[in-house]
């Protein structure tokens, strides 16, 4: 049997997801390649991959596709790595430059602006290049290490997890393990499980290697990955997602609103 083709986010939240794959018990056992969460999700689509960490309102997008059970990149709150950056009050914005390997964190934010701030914007997709996007509007929305890494001064800044949970008092999930139901993915959960698992117990070893790639503090790492994203997908996790779905088909983000469906 071919080993399963995975595709990974290449920013550091995803890292202790894959360490099992990368450094323990499930070495070998999964083909891994490294994009954007937009291009992960194209590569499931396509059925490039068998299996992606894709942006969870692309889950919405997929015909016949199902969730790994009780795994997710969320937060309970303050997130730190996705952030609107702003020249204005939230409530003057009008246009956002929106960092185009977004596509959760992009339906995210109209959820915002429409629903609780009664704001209408125009979104422009483009490179996170904070400077150049504040240069072409209003504010700047940036995800992933671009945004946990930024030093720039801005006027405003909002966390958008942060956000969420004011208005909504739930968790936010950002991204889903997703593949296709004809894949039998309930075979490979516990491998998946395991990895995070062994990733949570080697968080100070994934801190000491990608604090010096991200210019960040060995302390700022594990604080991130230990206390702004959470990687279950309990049942507070669940609600939230499921309001963020009800919320997009309202706003017509996405055609019909799909219940979950696990592996």
């Amino acid at each position: 049997m071919s080993i399963p083709k995975v595709s990974v986010v290449q920013y550091l939240n995803t890292a202790p997801l894959i360490w099992g794959m990368l450094k323990g018990e499930q070495q070998g056992k999964f083909d891994l390649s490294f994009t954007t969460p937009a291009l992960c999700a194209d590569a499931v689509r396509q059925k490039t991959v068998d299996i992606g960490i894709i942006p969870s309102i692309e889950y919405q997008r997929l015909d016949k596709a199902q969730i790994i059970s009780g795994i997710s990149i969320a937060t309970k709150g303050e997130v730190k790595s996705v952030l609107l950056l702003s020249k204005v009050p939230i409530a003057k914005i009008q246009t956002v430059a929106v960092d185009n390997s977004s596509r959760t964190s992009a339906a995210l934010l109209r959820i915002l602006m429409r629903k609780f701030y009664s704001r209408f914007i125009t979104a422009t997709p483009m490179p996170p290049k904070p400077e150049d996007m504040l240069k072409r509007a209003d504010a700047a929305l940036v995800i992933g290490d671009p945004a946990l890494t930024y030093t720039g001064q801005v006027p405003e800044m909002y966390d958008l997890g942060e956000e969420w949970k004011k208005f909504t008092g739930l968790p936010f999930v950002f991204a889903l393990w997703v593949g296709y139901e004809d894949l039998r993915l309930t075979r490979f959960r516990k491998d998946f499980e395991d990895s995070r698992d062994y990733g949570l117990a080697h968080i100070d070893e994934i801190a000491s290697e990608y604090a010096p790639k991200l210019n960040m503090k060995v302390q700022g790492v594990k604080v991130y990955l230990t206390q702004n994203i959470d990687y279950s997908l309990d049942e507070e996790n669940r609600n939230g997602l499921r309001l963020f779905y009800k919320l997009a088909r309202e706003l017509g983000i996405i055609a019909v609103e799909k219940d979950l469906y696990f592996a």
